[in-house]
């Protein structure tokens, strides 16, 4: 176990770091590994966020968070400095599709989350070697491409609510065998899921069946594989650095520019395609098959220079406007969230509401937050006339899909839209005043 005890140190400073704990074999042993880590080696760490994802969707899996808890508690006794904390899934059994991936796709989100609440920025899972080469056998067995036969990196950036978090695998370099070695030479104690040894799973029927006839074939197939996972992680790293420099004209911020894309699709389809799952990639989207690719190639080449296209895409819509592709977050323009008042410095120029006459409406009760109907009108500068928001909003090139954004309204009359500007007629430069502004759940201060 000498690359899991050495792993931790790579970590960036932080005061916090997170192990996400199942109560299997490998992350009972990463947990013990990375909390001696941090006694003998004296790393900088104030403190080890233990998290616990419950699926809910076996029988024992109440058992296995209070295992879990009981487990962080003992280290707890010892004077770890370990903290433990757990989110339930709803995964809905009823729902068509491949349950397994919808159970890790909220198992990461969930992770996500609780990184988030608890300021973390290294998340710590407990993926080994065998994990490793099972991966890299579903990937043939889909066909997936360089990325996907890449299997798992050992170090991954993943983004919640514009937090940054980075994902480190330290076990990848070792072997079940070894972990069950570790645990037993140090008498740890953990439980084993009995759904690991239904077949019927793909992962489970390759681990039980496929990999044990591969060693036997070949006694080094599991590292082999996982070696093979690292070497097309390297070569996935060099077709990124080619997307970049293929995409210099292309890639623009968040979106992609069509006409240049069209233009490098016509004479080097291979390398349009690569621009694209990068962009795709950088937007944490899953890739596509590639009868989807050459769908959307199809709609790409008949679309007009003012055409709009949307395709629905792993959660998202991707759309064309306006000569470029955007992918947005369905329902996630304008997420719930509240209008809040800033204080304008008495001596500052800047025009603001009257803050006497915004407490006289928070008294009496006639500030709201409506959604746009269609027919409003607004003011923002002076010596203009009101205009229609659909005006409004392409006089300042904001794309459709942030159109339906909050209005705020005091007394009956519509003082500010979200992403558009506030009232001009209702600002006042002297006295107290204040600035009205939206802020959305995910950037409120808790």
């Amino acid at each position: 176990m000498a690359n899991s005890r050495k792993s931790p140190q790579s970590l960036k400073p932080a005061k916090r770091i997170a192990v996400a704990l199942s109560g299997g074999l490998d992350s009972v042993v990463l947990l013990d590994t990375v909390c001696k880590a941090q006694v003998f080696q004296s790393q900088n760490i104030e403190q080890i966020c233990v998290f616990h994802i419950h699926h809910g969707l076996q029988k024992p899996a109440d058992e296995w968070l209070e295992f879990c808890e009981k487990l962080t508690a003992q280290y707890q006794k010892k004077k770890y400095p370990v903290a433990f904390d757990f989110r339930l899934l709803h995964l809905d059994q009823s729902v068509d599709g491949n349950i397994e991936a919808r159970a890790r796709a909220g198992r990461y989100e969930a992770l996500a989350d609780l990184c988030v609440e608890h300021h973390i920025e290294d998340l710590l899972l407990a993926h080994h070697q065998n994990d490793q080469a099972e991966t890299v056998l579903l990937q043939l067995l889909r066909g997936a491409g360089v990325a996907g036969l890449a299997a798992m990196p050992s170090e991954r950036m993943m983004t919640a609510n514009e937090n940054r978090i980075t994902i480190w695998r330290p076990l990848l370099g070792e072997s079940r065998e070894a972990l069950e070695a570790y645990a037993k030479a140090n008498r740890l104690k953990w439980i084993e899921d009995p759904s690991n040894q239904q077949t019927r799973y793909r992962r489970n029927a390759i681990r039980k069946d496929i990999l044990p006839r591969l060693g036997k074939i070949q006694p080094e197939a599991i590292a082999n594989l996982a070696r093979s996972a690292q070497l097309l992680g390297d070569a996935q790293g060099l077709l990124d650095r080619l997307a970049q420099t293929d995409g210099k004209t292309i890639l623009n911020q968040d979106h992609l520019k069509l006409q240049p894309l069209l233009a490098l699709q016509k004479h080097d389809l291979a390398a349009a395609n690569n621009v694209l799952r990068y962009w795709l990639k950088q937007q944490s989207l899953a890739m596509p098959s590639q009868e989807r690719l050459q769908s959307w190639w199809s709609d790409l080449q008949t679309a007009s220079s003012n055409a709009r296209l949307k395709w629905l895409h792993d959660d998202h819509e991707i759309t064309l406007w306006r000569g470029q592709l955007s992918a947005i977050k369905m329902q996630a323009q304008y997420n719930a969230g509240q209008w809040i008042f800033k204080p304008v410095p008495a001596r500052s120029k800047t025009l603001g509401l009257s803050l006497e006459w915004v407490n006289q409406a928070k008294t009496a009760e006639t500030i709201e937050e409506r959604q746009r109907l269609g027919a409003e009108r607004l003011q923002l500068k002076p010596r203009t006339p009101r205009k229609t928001l659909k005006n409004l909003f392409q006089e300042s090139a904001v794309p459709p899909w942030q159109r339906q954004a909050p209005l705020l309204f005091i007394d009956g009359q519509l003082i500010a839209v979200a992403g558009l500007g506030v009232s001009f007629p209702h600002l006042v430069g002297s006295g107290k005043r204040v600035w009205p502004e939206w802020q959305p759940l995910n950037s409120l201060k808790t």
